[in-house]
């Protein structure tokens, strides 16, 4: 009996075999830890697929396993580690200072990883936001003080009008002020309450929408076959809307969980 072939491998494949991320297997390619293709089609072949198995833990070591981010959640995430309003321009500043490694790029944007940012040594964030603010460091604007917080605009606003948080005569609040807030354990355990309900919320808007595509193309479906319509419904709104269902309901799960 002829041996069978092993078959040759596409990106998907290359990444199952790997027990990588599609992510995770296009930074591998980009940072050389795996070999490029080296069949027609942008296809690896069988031999040397497997030969790239024992790269896993080396790339899952230094990209994690989360997706790297953009400028603008970078800036979030370090604000709120650091309790200071960082924007994007800080982390650009950043990267030019070398304390910050730019990992790839998503549509034309610089990303980052979340381990680099939570490595940054908090002072030289300090001193980047520092310079940039100068006499106006001790203050927040409301949106600088809903990234510190991590809270919706509308949330903050509301909590410090309802906490009667003082401003200047620009309209700024203390930043002494704003990090007391974020000190505060049961308020934030309640905001953090509030958010995970509005989330929940939506994902099970965005449920009920998939399942009303689903069942109006079941109803198409049934007219045709009741000879009630001259021709079937198209069956890609309904892949679609099975796809998305599939990712919101284990969206759903996690946030329930």
């Amino acid at each position: 009996m002829p041996e069978t072939t092993r078959a040759d491998h596409g990106a998907n494949q290359l990444a199952t075999l790997l027990g990588l991320a599609r992510w995770q297997l296009r930074l591998g390619l980009e940072h050389g830890l795996l070999p490029e293709p080296d069949l027609e089609g942008d296809r690896w072949s069988a031999a040397l697929a497997e030969g790239a198995v024992g790269r896993r833990e080396e790339i899952v070591a230094r990209f994690g396993d989360e997706p790297p981010i953009g400028s603008a959640r970078a800036a979030a995430r370090l604000a709120s580690r650091v309790g200071l309003d960082v924007e994007r321009g800080d982390v650009e500043v950043l990267v030019t200072r070398g304390d910050l490694d730019v990992i790839s790029t998503f549509r034309g944007f610089p990303v980052y990883l979340l381990h680099d940012l939570d490595r940054l040594d908090p002072d030289s964030v300090r001193r980047v936001v520092t310079a940039r603010k100068g006499p106006l460091t001790d203050t927040v604007d409301a949106g600088g003080a809903a990234t510190i917080l991590g809270w919706p605009r509308k949330t903050f606003d509301r909590i410090a009008s309802e906490r009667g948080l003082a401003t200047d005569r620009l309209g700024r609040y203390a930043l002494s002020d704003v990090q007391a807030l974020s000190s505060d354990e049961h308020l934030t355990r309640q905001v953090g309450e509030e958010q995970r309900t509005m989330v929940l919320a939506r994902t099970r808007r965005s449920e009920t929408r998939a399942e009303d595509v689903v069942r109006a193309w079941i109803l198409r479906c049934s007219a045709f076959l009741d000879r009630d319509a001259d021709e079937p419904p198209d069956t890609a709104p309904l892949g679609r809307a099975l796809r998305s269902l599939t990712t919101i309901r284990a969206d759903r799960a996690r946030q329930e969980s």
